[in-house]
């Protein structure tokens, strides 16, 4: 079991005063210092939080793997295939919304989608999909030539009584062994924290999770490398105690 720790969030603050700290890219130093597996960082097309710079700075300073997250569009694609980070994560992208409210709709446009990865894959090791726990999007991912799929978690995340929770659990879990059945990776995240990403440790057919905002709330306590090795505990213990 792996993490990934998204520092778009530190971004987030510097973008507030539009200066030059707190800097995402010592975040990332930090972050592979304290054991972390990969790092994440969402380069938006309106470039809200992520700049090109970090990510380029980024993939020249740490030697973690980078997973870019980026929507499929000719800008974008021309940046990845320049840059070359280890992972491609295609996500949607609305301009109105304060973060990423679901996974891509694949059959909306399939055809874009299955360009999109032929255009990265002769220079991205890893391109995967985010999307919703569905089976029909699994199915469309392993067509479109995704090598994973990362599952927008966002529902699990907001439950707010236990059934719900432990429905969203079942879905998260039959889905992810739909993917495994079919070869593609698994990856999990959005909105998971401290308190309720254990429950999925358990599904083993997940190997990594991308985490950030509640790290990065939680860095405002105990510091950034503290939180970072807080949440490693809890993601590699599979819901043991520690």
């Amino acid at each position: 079991m792996k993490l990934a720790v998204n520092v778009d969030h530190v971004a987030t603050i510097r973008q507030a005063r539009r200066t030059d700290e707190p800097d995402p890219v010592t975040a990332a130093l930090i972050v592979e210092q304290s054991g972390a597996h990969g790092l994440v960082m969402h380069l938006r097309q309106d470039r809200r939080h992520i700049q090109l710079r970090d990510v380029e700075l980024a993939l020249k300073l740490i030697r973690i793997p980078v997973n870019l997250e980026m929507a499929a569009t000719p800008e974008m694609i021309e940046i990845a295939r320049s840059l070359v980070p280890h992972t491609v994560t295609l996500v949607p992208e609305n301009p109105e919304e304060v973060t990423t409210e679901g996974g891509l709709n694949l059959s909306g446009n399939p055809d874009l989608y299955r360009k999109t990865v032929l255009d990265l894959r002769n220079r991205i090791t890893e391109i995967s999909m985010f999307i919703d726990p569905d089976p029909r999007q699994i199915r469309l991912s392993k067509d479109i030539g995704a090598d994973s799929i990362e599952f927008h978690t966002g529902e699990y995340a907001a439950a707010s009584d236990d059934q719900t929770r432990a429905g969203q659990l079942d879905r998260i879990r039959e889905c992810a062994q739909l993917a495994r059945q079919l070869g593609i990776g698994v990856r999990a995240g959005h909105g998971l924290t401290y308190l309720n990403v254990q429950p999925l440790t358990r599904i083993q057919e997940i190997s990594e999770f991308s985490i950030g905002h509640s790290i990065v709330a939680q860095s405002v306590w105990i510091g950034l490398s503290h939180a970072v090795r807080k949440m490693l505990n809890l993601v590699c213990s599979r819901g043991e105690s520690w």
